[in-house]
């Protein structure tokens, strides 16, 4: 592994790529609106990773509106506050709220908002008639999701139905609770609607915003994988197609280029925390300390006996055909890895770095080893047959 970072300066590469894959991603701006108290920094929490609420920087944009942004992170957030007050404090807070609007659109610039998520502590069960003006107001400007947080019991349901018969021009409501609720020491409510909430704001965005709000959201990690899995396999079809140059075993290492611009496109649609002790763990366990898969002679003394139907070949040259096998089962199993450590970051977990590799390395030797399957992974889900390591301390 350290002659192969020496070499080619592999780790950094794929940070400084993934850096540039996130930065070109158009963000997504997302404005929440809802009294103090109804659970919106827990909303933002749950369902965007990195913590927001807690770790983004907020900017005041005006008196009762803040920006929450992250680098790294192509979301914007606004988050309203003082629905609450009187009723002249009020007509301030809404002047705010569509001003800044209306200031993104002129623009066209990445302040532009894509979507309300409109908040209702669902246990109150009233909105309130100025609620109802609001909402039906930002409807002519801007998608609107009504979220009712903190739903418990049926009567938060009934409130949804409610609102729902009331026929306001929005695209959905989405019953709520964003983080476990504990009622006794035998009973506790698990988080739910989150997933629906996700859904139904992809169906809603704008096609160049969908990447930026994958990268962003933390509820549906199959999403991200499924999205990395798609582009991988377009992206390995284009550049080891038919016409591909056989690659004589000495200039093995010309696949490094083609290899870590999709090692950082698939880390970029993750977006997780992806350190440089992480990255070197799970290459090191395809490399060992000789190199990697697609640094030099390994491939020829180690990899290419995993490839079925090739064992020796003939010519001392890789095809075209072999050298995509090998891709496509780094691919897949880098993004098995991050799936599940994206899903213990979700949980506040955090990856055992030696148990990476061993995954790393029982993935990627079982994906060669069966890569006659691998052009029918495309819609597979990976993540869901548990592996026999732990990933978290």
């Amino acid at each position: 592994m350290k002659n192969m970072v020496g070499n080619f300066n592999i780790i950094d590469d794929i940070m400084h790529k993934t850096e540039n894959e996130i930065k070109n991603i158009k963000p997504i701006s997302i404005i929440l609106i809802g009294k103090t108290g109804v659970g919106k920094s827990t909303l933002i929490n749950r369902i965007f990773r990195e913590n927001l609420a807690e770790t983004g920087i907020g900017r005041p944009v005006t008196k009762h509106l803040r920006r929450i942004t992250k680098d790294g992170v192509p979301i914007v957030l606004y988050d309203t506050k003082g629905l609450e007050l009187n009723n002249e404090a009020q007509k301030e807070v809404l002047k705010e709220i569509f001003e800044t609007i209306s200031e993104g659109k002129k623009n066209q610039s990445n302040k532009e908002i894509h979507l309300v998520y409109y908040c209702i502590n669902a246990n109150s069960s009233r909105i309130e008639p100025l609620e109802l003006e609001l909402i039906e107001k930002l409807s002519t400007k801007i998608p609107v999701v009504v979220i009712l947080t903190q739903s418990i019991g049926d009567q938060s349901k009934e409130f949804g139905q409610y609102i729902k018969n009331l026929n306001l021009p929005i695209y959905g409501v989405v019953n709520v609770m964003a983080q476990e609720f504990i009622i006794s020491n035998d009973l506790t409510i698990q988080p739910f609607g989150l997933k629906e909430l996700i859904e139904m704001s992809f169906q809603i965005i704008p096609d160049e915003q969908k990447r930026a709000f994958n990268n962003a959201q933390q509820v549906d990690i199959e999403r991200k994988a499924k999205s990395a899995r798609s582009w991988a396999f377009k992206y390995i079809a284009s550049s080891f197609g038919v016409g591909f140059m056989p690659i004589p075993f000495s200039d093995a290492s010309i696949l490094v280029p083609m290899q870590l611009t999709l090692l950082a496109h698939i880390t970029a649609i993750f977006g997780i925390s992806m350190d440089k002790a992480t990255i070197t763990s799970m290459l090191a366990a395809i490399g060992g300390t000789g190199g990697a898969t697609y640094a030099g002679r390994y491939i020829v003394s180690t990899i290419i006996k995993l490839v079925p139907g090739v064992g020796t070949i003939i010519g001392g040259v890789i095809s075209g055909a072999t050298a995509s096998i090998m891709t496509t089962a780094l691919a897949l199993s880098y993004i098995e890895v991050l799936t599940v450590i994206a899903k213990s970051e979700k949980d506040g977990k955090y990856p055992d770095l030696k148990n990476i590799e061993k995954l790393m390395k029982e993935k990627f030797e079982n994906r060669l080893k069966n890569s006659k399957k691998t052009s029918n992974d495309a819609e597979e889900i990976p993540g869901e047959k548990k592996s026999k390591w732990q990933f978290w301390k």
